[in-house]
């Protein structure tokens, strides 16, 4: 089995010398607080530094940095704020954490770097292309970080708009509506409003960062029930029962549905139907044309249960479609 034990941590300030499920609390709000700290070690090695880059929104994301070898994350866990420095080796990953959540951050640190993703059943030789990248990754993981009302956010942000657009507008409101991320980050960061925060962001906030107003009115709508969002899509546990969950909510379809379920609960299954680009790649990397929707579902159906592990596959083999002209442009609703 893993173990998670404590742990010594390049970078970090200090340690506390207690085990995880025993780890002494400790003032990691003040400037000078010593980290939390443990070591992951999974069964088998796996990308973990794969699985957390996942969760990055964009180049300037205010709540993930890169430095060095050192991986950086601020979220808002049930406990509280925590920032995440992550040291991933394929098999020894070290983590040190501050903030009020920081002892919720690194028992879930193994659910974060892929480590309770189970590939088994999972039959790459059905096509060439994917048995190659399995064979070349047989470490990649799907990870998940049981934070539902944050994927949820990030992914109504992303609706029918690009990824610069998204990114951007991410970015301007973290920043501005979130909470200054604890410890001795490489650069500013910021964990992500509370869902009482986002219920709050003034629409003239919304209309600031370049988020339209029926995405902006979504987030806003969903938070007034947000907690009980949550502990429905909790208990519906994964798949089309989560479906059922979100969908149910005005403004939220199959795709922010599917992009909430990848996030927050590392489904090997959910498969972002209505992408711009999605189905194109899938069709083009396992037919050599491109597909619809219905086209993808066919072909990704002989792996159901493992589709999001395909499509990550996929992706991680470098193969793209060709793009046949100008890139889609913007429509920024800032000036109407």
């Amino acid at each position: 089995m893993s173990t998670v034990h404590a742990g010594r941590m390049p970078r970090a300030a200090g340690r506390v010398g207690a085990r995880p499920g025993t780890m002494n609390r400790t003032d990691t709000t003040a400037p000078t607080a010593r980290p939390l700290e443990t070591e992951y070690r999974p069964r088998v090695p796996i990308d973990a530094a794969g699985a957390i880059r996942y969760q990055r929104h964009g180049a300037h994301d205010p709540t993930f940095a890169v430095d060095g070898q050192v991986l950086w994350r601020a979220s808002r866990t049930p406990e509280g704020i925590a920032t995440l420095a992550i040291r991933a080796d394929r098999d020894r990953i070290r983590a040190a954490a501050w903030g009020p959540g920081a002892e919720w951050a690194l028992h879930q640190l193994p659910a974060l770097c892929g480590g309770l993703d189970d590939p088994t059943g999972f039959d790459a030789a059905r096509h060439p292309l994917i048995a190659d990248v399995h064979h070349r990754n047989p470490g990649l993981r799907i990870g998940r970080t049981d934070l539902v009302f944050e994927a949820l956010a990030s992914a109504v942000i992303e609706q029918k708009v690009t990824g610069l657009q998204a990114f951007a507008a991410w970015r301007v409101l973290v920043t501005r509506f979130g909470e200054r991320a604890p410890g001795p980050t490489p650069k500013p960061m910021f964990a992500p409003p509370s869902i009482d925060g986002w219920r709050h962001i003034p629409s003239w906030a919304w209309h600031r960062a370049g988020v339209e107003p029926p995405q902006a009115r979504t987030i806003v709508e969903t938070a007034r029930r947000g907690a009980t969002v949550v502990a429905a899509v909790t208990d519906a546990g994964a798949g089309e029962a989560v479906d059922r969950v979100l969908m149910s909510l005005r403004g939220i379809g199959i795709w922010t549905s599917a992009e909430t379920r990848i996030r927050a609960l590392g489904d090997p299954d959910a498969v972002s139907v209505a992408d711009y680009h999605l189905a194109h790649e899938v069709g083009n990397a396992l037919t050599g044309h491109r597909v619809d929707d219905d086209g993808m579902l066919e072909l990704l159906e002989p792996w159901a249960g493992h589709r999001q592990r395909v499509i990550r596959l996929i992706y991680a083999s470098g193969v793209r479609e060709q793009r046949r002209g100008p890139r889609l442009h913007p429509e920024d609703h800032r000036d109407r």
